[in-house]
């Protein structure tokens, strides 16, 4: 990554909207550069999406929590993943070091509606046990583009 495909993906990440050909007029350069270069930061999973960046809360899923599940090792992280998966509540789950096996971030519409999503988790015989914190305040956003700088400033020099 250079500090043109650092440039893009800032652009981009400002405005979504745009297209390839604004792209190529702002960064001064060849649409079909702009093009190339998406593309293979496309190929390479640098991109992952075009679509919509969604707000849970916007859609009225207004708690989010984090739950780590301990989970028996006869049954394996990939049947509980597709357990997890199941269920819409469940925006990610990652296989974590430590005391659990799997951390979930979890969205419920209410602290009673979050006990009816913990239910439907803790249902799978495949899971042990359930810890969940609830998120009071969201202090910094999920992000990815402090990354792109860095990157591109270590890739140039």
């Amino acid at each position: 990554m250079d500090r043109l495909d650092a440039q893009l993906l800032e652009l981009l990440a400002a405005e979504p909207r745009i297209g390839v050909l604004e792209c190529s007029r702002r960064l001064r350069v060849a649409r079909g550069t702009v093009q190339a270069r998406l593309d293979k930061l496309q190929a390479r999973g640098v991109i992952r999406s075009f679509g919509p960046e969604l707000d849970p809360a916007a859609l009225g899923f207004t708690v989010t929590a984090f739950v780590t599940l301990e989970i028996r090792q006869s049954s394996g992280h990939d049947a509980v993943a597709a357990h997890l998966a199941e269920i819409p509540e469940v925006l990610e789950a990652h296989t974590i070091t430590g005391s659990g096996d799997l951390l979930c971030r979890i969205v419920a519409r209410s602290n009673a509606d979050l006990q009816r999503v913990i239910d439907q988790l803790v249902a799978y015989q495949g899971i042990v046990r359930a810890v969940t914190n609830i998120a009071l305040a969201e202090q910094i956003r999920y992000r990815v583009l402090p990354l792109v700088g860095s990157v591109a400033a270590t890739d140039v020099g």
